[in-house]
């Protein structure tokens, strides 16, 4: 699936099962609580944190996807077309950071 047609595959979810995109302010905070539970996972699994309970049966892929979910649905709501953002964010990191990474001793 490329990127635009997950934004029209999400456009037309809301419009059909969702009813209606919730306001922006609102699919923002969304996005931060979608942050946190892939936040929580990763620390989970790969930092120094033990599992809960509550943790069991979460997959990284899907918080991930929870994620993308309310980026796709703020991008549609803005009118970002994330196909040509992420073309233009890639040209900018490539010309800013052509030499940048290589000379970086700490990695």
């Amino acid at each position: 699936m490329t990127i635009e047609a997950a934004q029209q595959q999400v456009d037309e979810w809301i419009k059909t099962i969702g009813v209606r995109y919730f306001n922006e302010l609102t699919n923002l905070g969304i996005l931060m609580e979608e942050v946190g539970e892939l936040s929580r996972l990763i620390v989970r699994k790969y930092g120094e944190q033990s599992f809960k309970e509550s943790d069991k049966g979460k997959e990284l892929s899907d918080e991930m996807a929870d994620v993308l979910w309310v980026l796709l649905c703020l991008a549609n709501q803005t009118g970002v077309d994330l196909t040509t953002a992420l073309k233009k964010n890639f040209e900018k990191k490539t010309i800013r950071d052509a030499q940048r990474h290589k000379g970086n001793h700490k990695l």
